[in-house]
């Protein structure tokens, strides 16, 4: 299978859309981000649309309802390449959650077999090896992660982290996120802080101006698409269509 032609490049899923998976995947995107939180995922499909967008060369990044120990073990148990986790607080709250990402010694994930180790017993040196392939992104989106960012970003548990701007901006008292001054000044105040950690940092990128930012920022990759924007997009491009042709 060629490698994907815009490989820092995600789509965001809500719902279980594998024909969304399916159309990124021979567009050239390179990552799919599933909204656990937010979105309408049960389990047994989430189970197999991970399986289904590994299997078509995608990179999958499972959003989870909640900085919670069961929700991160299952996404990383049934094959996601990392968890993205919400409603980080300070960087003793990212300690204790991220550690759920992580086996031991370096954290304190269960062992369940199953998928990750194509259902049999995980050979010499597979927990360590597990613990550097599989990742864990705390999202910052709160003014008091924001202000531990750098102890965040020094965990040995966490990979990067993932930027929230929404929540962030109304965090930081202001009525939403605009992509203004002041949200560019904490979106530089992380992607500084993940260059001198030698981390990760990825955030959502919507417009022109939110990726050639993030761009010239560094970010690692950037979710450029949804699945219910595409679906409005694409309904108002017809609609467009139809009344300057008349037709």
């Amino acid at each position: 299978m060629t490698e994907p032609a815009h490989r820092d490049l995600a789509i965001w899923l809500s719902t279980p859309h594998t024909a969304m998976v399916e159309i990124a995947r021979d567009l050239g995107f390179g990552r799919v981000v599933l909204d656990l939180e937010h979105g309408i995922f049960d389990l047994d499909p989430t189970d197999r649309l991970i399986a289904y967008a590994r299997a078509l060369g995608l990179r999958v990044y499972a959003k989870v309802p909640g900085p919670e120990t069961i929700p991160i073990q299952q996404a990383l148990d049934i094959g996601a390449d990392g968890v993205i986790v919400p409603h980080i607080l300070d960087a003793g709250h990212a300690a204790a959650v991220c550690s759920a990402a992580k086996y031991p010694p370096l954290g304190g994930r269960s062992f369940a077999g199953g998928r990750t180790v194509r259902y049999d017993a995980p050979p010499d040196g597979w927990f360590a090896a597990e613990n550097t392939r599989q990742l864990c992104f705390p999202m910052v989106e709160s003014a008091a992660a924001l202000a531990d960012i750098d102890a965040i970003l020094a965990l040995p548990t966490v990979d990067g982290v993932f930027v929230g701007p929404s929540d962030l901006a109304l965090s930081r008292g202001r009525d939403r996120y605009r992509f203004d001054a002041a949200d560019q000044a904490d979106l530089k105040v992380i992607a500084e802080a993940a260059r001198a950690a030698g981390k990760s940092w990825i955030m959502p990128a919507w417009t022109p101006g939110e990726r050639k930012l993030s761009a010239e920022l560094g970010a690692a990759w950037r979710v450029v698409a949804d699945d219910t924007g595409s679906i409005y997009v694409g309904l108002v491009a017809a609609l467009t269509s139809i009344k300057g042709n008349g037709t």
